[in-house]
């Protein structure tokens, strides 16, 4: 059995006490009971949070990102997440710091956060105590991140109802997943920080072309409600780079990790499904909110 990172401030998801670990589950004191996976992540999904037999990405799609991201084509993104999260820190002076990732995926962004800007090393000469916390609704995301081995908290959960204590994170970061700001707001300590990665404008046009009779150039969206619960936007970036071209396998990779697939015409996948090579425009914005709650929101 793989071993189980606890975190210091996970609530359970029935009645929101306090979580703590017992043999080889997690338990609180009304009585539920959360048994820690083979694999070392733990199920904080309630049945009723669930909207499907099997939420989030499928195992196909977490295996398809999981060769794409290790081929190291989006390293670029990592880096700049990894700039932005490591300027943050610094700014904070905390010596005791949660950082989640909501929507971590197969935990490749968390993984390499942790272990590019040193964060595990700095908790183990205790220079600063850092606490990492990867959260997704799909379970295969989550085996698959476990398998990185590293310190790092796995959970099935949602975004909707963190599993973590009130005013108990730092840092949130959120690559590309689904969320609201009331969601993070809950769980963010005043001065907290979101970092938030969407793709922009141009990101994948060239694939677009090919499978979509006609390419709808969408702004980023709009962050619609984050004044009253307490953000504001202090930092925005973008990225643009092109990857090394694409071969075959990972042009389909490409299709199956992201929704295009799903949207994309039949005609559209036929013609994807015949490509060779793609040279491809990836480009992302970086947002970066802070979070300073009115006294009535508190």
């Amino acid at each position: 059995m793989a071993k189980f990172t606890p975190a210091a401030h996970l609530i359970c998801p029935l009645d929101q006490q306090p979580l703590a670990l017992d043999g080889g589950s997690l338990k609180c004191l009304g009585g539920h009971s959360f048994d820690i996976a083979k694999q070392g992540y733990v199920n904080l999904l309630p049945v009723q949070k669930k909207k499907s037999k099997d939420p989030g990405d499928s195992k196909e799609m977490i295996q398809a990102r999981q060769r794409f991201l290790q081929a190291g084509l989006y390293q670029p993104i990592s880096d700049q997440l990894n700039q932005l999260v490591s300027q943050q820190l610094d700014a904070s002076g905390n010596k005791s710091v949660t950082i989640l990732d909501a929507g971590c995926g197969e935990g490749y962004y968390l993984s390499r956060l942790a272990t590019e800007n040193k964060l595990i090393e700095k908790t183990q000469v205790d220079q600063k105590k850092v606490e990492l916390l990867g959260v997704d609704i799909s379970k295969w995301g989550v085996q698959a991140a476990t398998k990185y081995q590293l310190p790092i908290t796995w959970i099935v959960g949602t975004n909707a109802q963190l599993p973590v204590e009130p005013g108990s994170v730092d840092l949130i970061i959120c690559m590309f997943g689904f969320w609201q700001p009331e969601w993070f707001a809950r769980v963010l300590k005043p001065g907290g920080k979101v970092i938030l990665a969407e793709s922009g404008v141009d990101h994948l046009v060239e694939l677009r072309e090919i499978i979509y009779k006609e390419v709808h150039r969408k702004n980023i969206p709009e962050l619609k409600g984050i004044a009253e619960e307490g953000f504001k936007l202090i930092d925005q970036q973008q990225l643009e780079f092109r990857p090394a071209t694409l071969n075959k396998e990972q042009v389909q990779d490409l299709l199956v990790m992201t929704p295009h697939l799903y949207r994309a015409s039949y005609e559209g996948k036929q013609s994807a499904q015949q490509l060779e090579k793609l040279d491809l425009t990836a480009q992302v914005v970086f947002r970066v909110l802070e979070f300073n709650p009115q006294p009535d929101n508190v």
